[in-house]
């Protein structure tokens, strides 16, 4: 069994500059934002309207990097303040961690118990996240874990979907693994014709695409459990992508969905990606 988590695996792959810190848990600022479908800057208040009507609003990130947070939390605030009601969709815990979700934001157990929960879940600095749950708790935002054991995503990864057992193909709730061209494409030109590292190629995109795949089927199942909600969605800039986990979500429902990405220059940015990939750019300050 492969314990290593996939996270680790990628994030070593595709890492970036770091950025560190810890950011007031109150932090608030403006957004600077990119139409990419009509090519032009748009303010926070013209995105929001537009947000604000959506089912999932999908924000992308660079794991370890804390602006990106920062907007994050921005986000979540601008729609929860616009009267809508938001609930917020987690990579970084598996859909198994509802019950810990909903204890922290019911205020039942303390940061302590809660970090070490994160812990065993995620594996980048509770500070990057830390103003997100505290957001969430103050503000009776739920907390939705969207996410599969990267024991799963990790073996897919090394050794290809069919080497999972009936039962942890059980543990996937039915998600099959159909890879097909378009989505290899995909995966080439948002993680490089390297980001794979010493992986097998197609088993890396059949680990994406049980990634994607159970992330929005879990997103799914909460959104029909609660049709007055919008759910933001939290995850890597590649899982936010429209070809990832929108376009897993298109087929099961028509649902209307937005993805905001943070720039990147070079990599994520006007030049390089298009509305095919999002609906707005973050722009960096």
């Amino acid at each position: 069994m492969i314990r290593r988590p996939l996270q680790t695996i990628i994030a070593v792959i595709i890492a970036t500059t770091v950025m560190t810190g810890r950011p007031a848990a109150g932090w608030a600022e403006e957004l600077r934002l990119f139409d990419l479908v009509r090519q032009r800057p748009i303010t926070e208040t013209q995105a929001l309207e537009h947000l604000a009507g959506m089912r999932m609003v999908l924000v992308g990130e660079q794991h370890n990097n804390a602006a990106h947070h920062r907007a994050q939390l921005q986000v979540i605030r601008a729609l929860h303040e616009s009267g809508r009601k938001v609930a917020v969709g987690l990579e970084m815990f598996r859909s198994d961690s509802r019950a810990d979700l909903d204890r922290w934001v019911a205020g039942s157990i303390n940061e302590a118990r809660f970090k070490s929960i994160y812990l065993s879940n995620w594996n980048y600095d509770w500070d990057l996240y830390r103003p997100i749950f505290d957001y969430a708790r103050r503000q009776q935002i739920a907390l939705v874990g969207l996410n599969v054991s990267p024991d799963l995503t990790a073996q897919v990864a090394y050794h290809g979907f069919d080497s999972l057992t009936s039962e942890q193909k059980g543990r996937l709730e039915g998600i099959t693994c159909d890879v097909s061209g378009e989505y290899k494409d995909y995966i080439r030109r948002a993680y490089g014709a390297h980001g794979h590292g010493k992986m097998d190629f197609d088993r890396f995109c059949e680990a994406q695409m049980v990634w994607d795949t159970a992330m929005a089927a879990n997103a799914v199942a909460y959104l029909q459990r609660h049709p007055d909600t919008l759910l933001v969605v939290l995850a890597g800039s590649g899982h936010a992508r429209k070809p990832a986990i929108p376009a897993r979500l298109a087929e099961r429902k028509s649902w209307p969905v937005a993805t905001l990405l943070p720039e990147t220059t070079g990599i994520l940015d006007a030049e390089h990606i298009s509305s095919e990939d999002a609906d707005f750019l973050i722009l960096s300050k």
